[in-house]
């Protein structure tokens, strides 16, 4: 089957080419993001390997041979799912690739926001050596951590929060408390987690969640509460985010996801000198940079042979 990396900002497809090849499969790297550009480029392929290209059924009804679409990550946003089915394209993703980065950058924003590492730095090296400009920083172990998602990453995120001395309490409409689950993470409802958190860290899909917090949501968290985000932007109402910090209505935000990446310099968040902000980085190590080239090029060979994918999306009838 003819497989095609519509698009890849990666240094090198070496990791693919030596899956594929392994199996006698060959791959082509093309540069296509737009529908216009992924129709041009990439009509004869069978294979889509996606990293920010738009799949939309103008472009399925164009590439009558496609049969399958993997995406380098988790989320699926950029590709229509409904229609995928309707024309009976099996969609798939790496769930699982990053999972200790993404929780580890999480825990990484909620600890520098709590112990105002980015602001000390920044005054300490700007204006003077005065460590009351931090105050109050809190014990963890006096602290409430909401986690809003608790799959994969939302439960590690939890789980090392608790080892932290958090108390962690968590949502979660598909979640199912075990006797595991119940040594670190306490279900809570949303508003709970919404009201009593000292910190809130968001680790659910974007699908269905939009603008889940927004101006009402953040008037009804705690003042000194910090929201993290590490999972997708949308998730987040930003032009509410920014009147939230602006009125003092919470304490920060950390945004490792925002609407419209790449977000260019001149954003009005960030003027707010309580806001962290990452470039979509969470996922990131070398480790699991790897690990998700090889993983989505060993589904490519999985479904190429006829054999169960790891990872489906939809349903094929």
């Amino acid at each position: 089957m003819k497989v095609i990396i519509t698009d890849c900002d990666h240094d090198s497809i070496d990791i693919e080419k030596k899956v594929l090849g392994d199996a006698g499969m060959s791959v082509e790297l093309k540069q296509a993001i737009t529908e216009d550009e992924v129709i041009e480029q990439c009509q004869d392929a069978e294979i889509f390997i996606v990293q920010y290209a738009k799949i939309t059924e103008k472009v399925m009804n164009y590439c009558p041979k496609l049969k399958y679409v993997v995406r380098y990550g988790v989320g699926v946003d950029t590709i229509d799912i409904p229609a995928a089915t309707k024309h009976g394209i099996q969609v798939g993703n790496v769930p699982d690739y990053g999972m200790n980065e993404v929780a580890d950058h999480a825990i990484s924003f909620a600890l520098s926001m709590l112990r105002k590492v980015v602001r000390m730095n920044t005054y300490t090296k700007s204006e003077t050596w005065d460590y009351t400009k931090a105050l109050p920083v809190h014990r963890f172990s006096e602290l409430t951590v909401g986690v809003i998602g608790l799959g994969r990453i939302g439960r590690n995120f939890a789980q090392k929060m608790h080892a932290l001395g958090f108390k962690v309490i968590g949502t979660d409409p598909y979640f199912k408390a075990t006797p595991e689950t119940d040594a670190y993470v306490s279900a809570a409802s949303m508003d709970e987690v919404i009201e009593q958190s000292d910190i809130i860290s968001l680790h659910c899909p974007a699908d269905g969640n939009l603008n889940l917090f927004n101006k009402e949501t953040f008037v009804r968290m705690k003042e000194t509460a910090v929201i993290v985000n590490v999972a997708r932007g949308g998730i987040i109402n930003e032009t509410d985010l920014d009147e939230a910090l602006t009125n003092g209505e919470i304490a920060g935000a950390a945004l490792d996801c925002m609407l419209g990446e790449p977000v260019d310099k001149d954003s009005p968040l960030f003027k707010h000198e309580n806001l962290i902000v990452t470039p979509h980085m969470a996922w990131y190590s070398e480790e699991a940079a790897n690990e998700l080239k090889r993983k989505v090029a060993e589904e490519s060979v999985r479904f190429a042979k006829g054999e169960p994918i790891y990872y489906p999306i939809n349903k094929l009838v």
